[in-house]
């Protein structure tokens, strides 16, 4: 349903978002993840035809975004970071407003705006001045703004920012239920929010996509081979030895007291299994024959938390900083307008 192909956005010297691809398929969530300032908002902007690339193709829903705009914008539903809603108009208003200028008129414009007030779950305030709404309910209105005419794609610029837990609980709910008949395409750095909505993750850092797949697969080329955490309550003789002596382990690794638990002094030691092997049975019955207290026997998962930090900080140390001044320079040499998060700080 999107398609980047070698997408690219440049301010001068400065290079926003450099030579990225990927696709999302129809009826995917998927998660645009990195820090302030990777280019995230720069390349969603490109995709919804809001700032041109400096070189690279966009498609949506196989229509070029260059060769057919309108065809393209028709099946995008965009909620930008910022929303222009206007306080002093009633929510009913302004999205009878909003219709008219997606194309729609007489009583389509109705049936349009009973369809997204019923879907983002806002009939109860569609009477009310927006001005007076809840940021939560200002976001739902946004949100309905985006489906008004039915789009097939929806590009969603950071959608729970700025919301407190329960708002941000009722957005991604609302996001799942949208997703039935939508392909949707997020940005964000909230990293529970990927975990518990995205089918894929595409990471981007400095402009590029440093990695991306599903949250397991990034997590399976993290760790490299599977592992098992096993942690005794006190000094364990032997157990470096014995524990490489059982099936289905391919190495031991002692691990010091930062990489444990430094809060309780023990012997513990991270297995890693050779493919297919659960050695954790031979592990308990090991510590039972040896009469070593077992305190931890558990699969070692990476967090999405770990694997973004780990690759962002290998990007950063690798790369060497942009050259040009710490503002990148828009067109006519001034930094671009609306407060980007694109702007390193």
């Amino acid at each position: 349903m999107i398609e980047a192909v070698d997408l690219s956005r440049r301010y001068g010297d400065f290079t926003a978002v450099d030579d990225v691809s990927f696709a999302v398929h129809e009826g995917e969530i998927v998660g645009m993840l990195g820090p302030n300032g990777a280019g995230k908002t720069t390349t969603l902007r490109m995709i919804t035809g809001f700032l041109p690339p400096t070189s690279g193709r966009v498609t949506v829903a196989g229509l070029d975004l260059v060769e057919k705009p309108r065809e393209a914008r028709r099946e995008l539903g965009y909620l930008p970071e910022n929303v222009a809603l206007y306080p002093e108009m009633r929510v009913d208003e302004y999205l009878a407003y909003r219709a008219r200028l997606e194309g729609l008129r007489g009583p389509a414009v109705r049936e349009a705006l009973d369809a997204a007030v019923g879907q983002c779950l806002i009939d109860d305030v569609r009477h009310q001045i927006i001005g007076t709404l809840s940021k939560g309910y200002r976001q739902r209105v946004a949100l309905a703004t985006a489906i008004l005419h039915r789009p097939s794609v929806l590009v969603l610029d950071e959608p729970t920012v700025g919301l407190d837990p329960k708002q941000i609980i009722a957005i991604r709910e609302l996001i799942r239920a949208l997703r039935q008949e939508r392909t949707v395409l997020l940005s964000t750095h909230i990293l529970p929010e990927v975990e518990l909505l995205c089918d894929r993750v595409l990471i981007i850092d400095r402009g590029r996509i440093i990695a991306q797949g599903t949250p397991q697969e990034l997590r399976e080329r993290s760790l490299g081979k599977a592992a098992v955490r096993v942690g005794f309550a006190g000094p364990a003789e032997g157990a470096e030895e014995a524990l490489g002596a059982l099936a289905g382990i391919g190495a031991v690794r002692p691990l010091g007291a930062s990489e444990g638990r430094p809060e309780a002094a023990g012997d513990r030691f991270l297995l890693e299994r050779e493919d297919g092997a659960d050695p954790r049975p031979e592990v308990f019955r090991l510590a039972v024959a040896r009469g070593w207290v077992l305190v931890e026997l558990a699969e070692e998962r990476a967090t999405l938390e770990d694997i973004f930090v780990r690759l962002t900080t290998q990007d950063v140390a690798s790369d060497a900083p942009p050259p040009a001044a710490a503002e990148p320079p828009g067109l006519d040499g001034a930094p671009p307008a609306g407060g980007d998060e694109e702007a390193p700080s």
